[in-house]
């Protein structure tokens, strides 16, 4: 006799159910609209004045109001024309406030002041702005250039070699398998695209090796393709950066003088023949450079050993008076290379780990120096897959260049992208009043400091929407709809860093969470909101589902519709949250 086992296979059905408002939008509603049902344009308005809808108490016209509903109407109703609809429904009015582009969380004017120094701002940096992909082999391109200026980026790094004829100028990688892109065709990208996100100045930075010769061809091509574009400098030594508002649709030019260079290469060349090239330092003061192991074990500074073998002609003068911002460093060691100088500006970069060593025994003297002058931070060269560094100690200490790879996708470019969503999106963004301060005794601001809370932030995460239009219905499971939770973050000051989760909403493409958190922060004006949305796949790993980091000192207090974003940084079409902020 035999017996049979009937296996059944149940699969829950993919159906998409709209998720009605959330009590407080229905309270709202409820309390300018008067009767529940319809509000008029005027209770509109009276809502967005008084409400915090507008980042806080303003006068809103009526006009304006009206001109407001008519988008919502016709965004909802396509007969909203024909029908001449005056009124907002409760489903209206959910609708305005989850839509990110009628109600975005953070303003998208530039609305800081943009006349101090350009040292008074933190500025959206690229490092290796060319490359493709990974520091070892990638190819090189106007491409990412290209997409680093659309997103706001202002300062563009260029490493310039001779090509193998030594007659022309190559950018790439050095010492490494990178395949390189001719100078003028980025030069040609950077005028073409560099304000088309922003009106305010894009600033090269060059990474010099070449010969005098070479460098008298640079400035030809970089004279002749940016033309008036180009903001050179009337003396030689500016005791004062100039504005981003006076710098408007200009061009400027950063990298060591040809003299200082040549110094350098002297300075190097005797401490190499001291120390026989057994232990080189990374240099933490000096410009970018790339490292690769010797023969004997030891890290050698390639850049330093090509500049010993090189035989480099005297300066060229009309290279030298392009330079808008010279780059490079005093004689001496660290503490020597932050002194402030009384009637001299200056550029001085610091790998990532050079910026921990200084801020660790001379922070203070980091963040003097930055209140003047112009501080870059770079990658270490051992983030060969394009990685980055996270952002917040060199903010917090003042750096104005903290140099990424636009192309290392992670969450560390998410809070680049995050600092940089801030006034306006235009790519320079006002450093806090406290860094540019000194005591009465030539104190600063110490990130270490045990501060009290200034204020709280709460943020309500109530629902979330979008994604069946995003993604496949099998995207996440392919049994059954995603199990999503949404993790929110606080990044800034050591004494504000916290992170919070809402509970999993089972099998739900539009989860409704309806849950809050506080955040007290002691340093808001550097603080960063993390949101990231995930679906809960035990026992697999969670998968992705959207993010978006916000200054929180840009946040619109009052129910919000935030944008979610992939890996890259790039927003999605439809997923969304419908979130709360209230500071307290």
């Amino acid at each position: 006799m035999f017996s049979y086992k009937i296996c059944y296979c149940f699969t829950r059905k993919f159906k998409v159910t709209e998720a009605e408002p959330p009590s407080d939008v229905k309270e709202i509603f409820k309390k300018y609209s008067g009767d529940g049902v319809h509000m008029t344009s005027d209770q509109f308005r009276k809502f967005l004045e008084e409400d915090d809808q507008g980042g806080g108490a303003h006068e809103v016209s009526l006009s304006d109001a009206e001109s407001l509903m008519e988008q919502i109407i016709s965004k909802r109703h396509h007969l909203a024309k024909l029908i001449h609809r005056k009124t907002l429904s409760l489903e209206d009015f959910h609708h305005f406030l989850f839509s990110t582009d009628l109600n975005p969380p953070i303003r998208s004017q530039v609305h800081q002041d943009m006349n101090a120094p350009l040292s008074h701002y933190f500025i959206y940096t690229g490092h290796n702005s060319y490359l493709t992909g990974n520091q070892l082999s990638s190819n090189c391109s106007e491409v990412p250039i290209i997409k680093a200026l659309k997103r706001g980026v202002r300062v563009i790094e260029l490493d310039l070699w001779p090509n193998s004829s030594k007659d022309n100028v190559h950018v790439l990688h050095g010492w490494t398998f990178t395949k390189p892109v001719e100078l003028l065709g980025c030069l040609k990208a950077i005028k073409e695209n560099a304000f088309i996100a922003s009106d305010y100045p894009v600033i090269i930075t060059f990474e010099d090796h070449l010969t005098s010769d070479l460098q008298a061809k640079v400035a030809q091509m970089v004279t002749e393709t940016f033309g008036e574009m180009l903001f050179c400098p009337e003396s030689e030594k500016l005791e004062e950066l100039p504005t981003p508002e006076s710098l408007k649709h200009r061009i400027l030019i950063s990298t060591k003088p040809p003299k200082e260079f040549l110094e350098a290469a002297d300075d190097k060349r005797s401490s190499l023949q001291k120390s026989q090239v057994s232990d080189v330092d990374d240099d933490a003061w000096s410009d970018d450079r790339s490292f690769k192991s010797g023969s004997d074990g030891s890290d050698r500074d390639l850049e330093t050993e090509d500049l010993l073998k090189a035989k480099i002609s005297p300066s060229s003068p009309v290279y030298k008076k392009l330079i808008a911002i010279h780059a490079g460093k005093p004689k001496g060691g660290l503490k020597d290379a932050l002194k402030v100088e009384k009637h001299k500006v200056r550029r001085l970069s610091l790998a990532e780990q050079g910026l921990e060593r200084a801020v660790e025994n001379h922070g203070q003297d980091v963040l003097r120096f930055t209140q003047k002058n112009i501080l870059r931070i770079y990658p270490k060269g051992t983030r060969i897959t394009s990685s980055n560094y996270k952002p917040l100690t060199a903010w917090l200490h003042g750096a104005q260049m903290v140099a990424f790879n636009m192309q290392g996708y992670g969450k560390s470019l998410w809070l680049m992208h995050g600092m940089f969503r801030a006034n306006g999106g235009c790519g320079y963004v006002k450093k806090p009043d406290f860094l540019m301060k000194c005591g009465p005794e030539n104190e600063v601001f110490s990130p270490k400091a045990k501060l009290p809370a200034k204020k709280t932030l709460k943020v309500k995460i109530y629902m979330g929407d979008g994604w069946h239009l995003d993604f496949k219905r099998t995207h996440f499971d392919k049994y059954s709809p995603p199990d999503f939770y949404t993790r929110v973050a606080i990044d800034g000051a050591s004494v504000d860093k916290k992170r919070e989760r809402t509970k999993n909403k089972d099998d739900n493409w539009t989860p409704v969470w309806n849950e809050e958190f506080k955040f007290p922060l002691s340093v808001p004006e550097l603080a960063l909101l993390r949101i990231e949305v995930r679906d809960s796949n035990i026992p697999e790993k969670d998968r992705f589902a959207g993010q978006i980091c916000l200054p929180v000192s840009e946040l619109r207090p009052g129910i919000r519709a935030i944008p979610l974003c992939n890996r890259k940084g790039d927003p999605y079409s439809s997923a969304r949250l419908l979130v709360r902020f209230e500071f307290i």
